[in-house]
């Protein structure tokens, strides 16, 4: 229903975007993620709109240190499962601004080959300062390319600080890269990527030591970890030399294996569960965050500082009251 003036409502605007997005239009998409990334009053529509199409994509994250052939290695994923005729999302976490060029002009330029392929959508995401190396928004984005309908949904990682552990958060299957010649027997054991891996993907096998890496990596993996329990996921080891599209159909076999596996045992589901959760808790914390913003400077928390200054109580007591008015005040 149009509003005054002839101008579509928020919610008919929203819907609108949606229904285009899910016909296919990369500006439509664009838009959705946009909304997301600028905290739009709208998102709460937008969720609305997209929950009964969410829950269908193939979310895969990928992962590793700067080098071992992250942006390479999507593209060539990106272009195997187009083969297969599946619609794919990338999400590609970025540590510079996505409007300042950056890796999208740089690291990335291999991506563009799919630029004018109407089955492919690219995004460049900033990670804003996110020492995790995803982008706080990386989760509601998910959300709209999954509704939006997209078979697959890769999610590439700056690959810094704790990325791998949320990306893990994030994704179905977690892709770890790793190459000959980069320490990465040493990495592995430090950031403990061991533990968040479904797939170890050794990339520029063509290289010296590319067997010393698989080697060291099935060592490991025999040294114990979550992997060791009893009927759980074993993590394939496949080796790759993706600037030649060579071991990439491996790949694609062991995140089906995967994804079989994970089904059979409960583990797809569990992961959503807990994805969904996630998601619940930040939007939780970003709308308590707001209400503390907005009690600086307010009253009721001066008489609480002034008890703390004078000793007549302690922070802990103080927080309680605070968070109890918070409450009652909704």
């Amino acid at each position: 229903m149009a509003a005054a003036g002839g101008r579509l409502s928020r919610s008919a605007s929203v819907s609108e975007l949606v229904e285009r997005a899910r016909d296919g239009q990369a500006r439509a998409v664009a838009r959705l993620i946009s909304l997301v990334e600028d905290e739009s009053p709208q998102l709460r529509d937008v969720a609305a709109e997209l929950a009964p199409y969410t829950g269908n994509a193939i979310v895969i994250g990928i992962t590793g240190s700067p080098g071992v052939g992250k942006s390479t290695s999507t593209s060539a994923l990106v272009r195997a499962y187009r083969a297969q005729g599946k619609r794919v999302g990338v999400l590609a976490v970025d540590p510079s601004s996505p409007f300042s060029g950056g890796a999208l002009l740089g690291d990335r330029i291999r991506m563009q080959d799919h630029a004018t392929d109407s089955g492919v959508f690219i995004r460049s995401m900033s990670s804003r300062g996110h020492l995790g190396g995803l982008s706080w928004a990386s989760p509601q984005a998910l959300r709209v390319l999954d509704g939006a309908g997209f078979d697959v949904v890769l999610i590439e990682t700056v690959g810094v600080g704790q990325a791998e552990v949320e990306i893990a958060s994030m994704a179905d299957t977690t892709l770890v890269l790793l190459a000959p010649g980069m320490g990465d027997g040493i990495q592995a054991a430090k950031a403990g990527i061991l533990e968040v891996a479904d797939i170890f993907v050794v990339n520029k096998a063509d290289r010296d030591g590319a067997d010393n890496v698989v080697r060291d990596l099935r060592n490991m993996l025999g040294l114990g970890g979550r992997h060791s329990d009893a009927g759980a996921w074993r993590p394939s080891i496949v080796k790759t030399i993706a600037e030649k599209e060579q071991g990439v159909d491996d790949v694609i076999e062991a995140i089906a294996a995967h994804r079989d596996w994970m089904v059979s045992h409960g583990e797809l589901e569990r992961r959503h569960k807990a994805r969904a959760a996630g998601e619940v808790v930040a939007i939780a914390m970003g709308t308590l965050r707001e209400k503390m913003r907005e009690m600086e400077g307010h009253a009721s928390l001066s008489k609480l500082a002034d008890s703390i200054v004078t000793g007549t109580s302690d922070p802990y007591v103080a927080a309680d009251l605070l968070v109890a008015e918070l409450a009652s005040a909704d």
